[in-house]
């Protein structure tokens, strides 16, 4: 009997061990910076992944974009040279290039960065590890990252935006000089509008309430917008894209084409412009290389 109670108690304590590990944080896994240009976080075994090719449209080919651009390689450079730069939301219309400019910066500045400049992607669900991330990040005092999120956004009854406020300037050690946080969002605010209005009818100060809300938004000190592109924009685009992976098509069909395709899609923007070229190309039997 006794040696059954003992045995049952050893079953149990080594059932509470295991679960206590699982509790606790991973170690995190020795990273070569060195084995690539961008990785992905994997906030359950904290490693970071790298991605030997990223999937990213050259820079020339982002059309009616100007003027975003130039303020987002303009803060990107100054980072990477070490200087002070912003954190940046880059927010609006979908489909009109939001995280292709993300990484085509990277990309370009990356050229001359002699390997210092890394980019980092985090999944939006993966927000509340970000303090974890940059843990891991702060002694690589040799090389600077850009943390990227896309489609960032936040749900009610959703509190780890608090956990993105703190960490990226409220906290006690505040953002690392080497990390900066680029992120999209369909929305300025990047917590939808009735999350707020809830937060107004239910909050004993209303006014506050709604300012912790939208105050997210605060901690970026570039707002990039993206807007939906007329159809001159659009052509552009299309034009642009035909040029480049030289489909030989002339340029008034290829113009009739593609409005008749936004027309089918309901819209006009840089993603239905390349959906275009890949249905054009893969008709001409061309690949898109």
């Amino acid at each position: 009997m006794a040696r059954a109670k003992d045995k049952s108690l050893v079953d149990l304590l080594t059932r509470m061990a295991a679960a206590l590990d699982r509790l606790a944080p991973a170690v995190p896994e020795a990273t070569d910076f060195g084995a690539a240009d961008a990785f992905v976080w994997h906030w359950d075994r904290s490693a970071l992944e790298p991605v030997p090719r990223v999937n990213r449209v050259a820079l020339p080919l982002l059309k009616a974009i100007d003027q975003v651009r130039d303020i987002l390689m303009e803060n990107t450079k100054r980072f990477a040279a070490g200087l002070p730069a912003n954190n940046a939301l880059l927010w609006g219309a979908r489909g009109m290039g939001k995280s292709s400019l993300v990484k085509a910066v990277h990309g370009e500045v990356a050229k001359h960065a002699r390997g210092r400049l890394k980019l980092v992607e985090i999944h939006r669900e993966d927000i509340e590890s970000l303090p974890r991330l940059m843990a891991l990040l702060r002694p690589e005092k040799q090389r600077r990252f850009i943390v990227f999120c896309d489609d960032l956004s936040f749900d009610a009854e959703d509190t780890s935006y608090k956990s993105l406020k703190a960490a990226l300037e409220g906290g006690i050690e505040g953002r690392p000089d080497n990390m900066i946080f680029y992120a999209t969002s369909n929305r300025r605010h990047i917590l939808p509008r009735d999350m707020a209005e809830n937060e107004r009818s239910t909050a004993v100060n209303p006014h506050e309430a709604v300012q912790e809300k939208v105050s997210l938004s605060d901690r970026f000190g570039l707002w990039l917008g993206f807007h939906n592109c007329s159809q001159d924009d659009y052509l552009a685009m299309v034009v642009s894209y035909a040029r480049h992976f030289k489909l030989e098509i002339a340029e008034a069909e290829l113009s009739a084409r593609a409005i008749e395709w936004s027309a089918t899609r309901g819209s006009r923007s840089g993603r239905v412009a390349w959906q275009f070229i890949q249905d054009l190309a893969g008709g001409m039997g061309v690949h898109l290389e």
